[in-house]
């Protein structure tokens, strides 16, 4: 009867064992994880301020851009947004086929240059 009674906390403890990633990270990294995420964030959010205010007093001339297959604004926004040359095709086509929505709003704009950025 005591051997069982020790097995079990023992298979209890190897079942806890897989090699598929934990949800819960190590407690001794969590500080290091929060400075890193403040950091990421921070630099997001620089980006994303900077691509906003670029997209809204713009927003006219971009749309105009879009419509006619791109230009100097277009290119800087993407570039602000860090956009790689290699999306940008796919990204001016997926402009032109939601203009509509893009020319009533600028944050879907910025929310769309955002996603293709890196």
């Amino acid at each position: 009867m005591k051997a069982r009674i020790l097995l079990l906390p023992a298979v209890a403890g190897l079942l806890g064992c897989t090699n598929e990633a934990s949800h819960v990270p190590n407690v001794l990294l969590l500080p290091g994880y929060a400075v890193s995420t403040a950091i990421e964030n921070a630099a997001y959010y620089r980006k994303r301020d900077q691509v906003e205010v670029f997209v809204k007093n713009n927003h006219p001339s971009l749309i105009n851009e879009i419509l006619t297959g791109g230009g100097p604004l277009l290119q800087e926004a993407m570039k602000i947004a860090r956009v790689p040359m290699s999306e940008r095709e796919a990204l001016l086509l997926e402009l032109q086929e939601n203009k509509n929505l893009y020319a009533e709003n600028a944050e879907a704009m910025v929310v769309t240059l955002m996603v293709h950025g890196i």
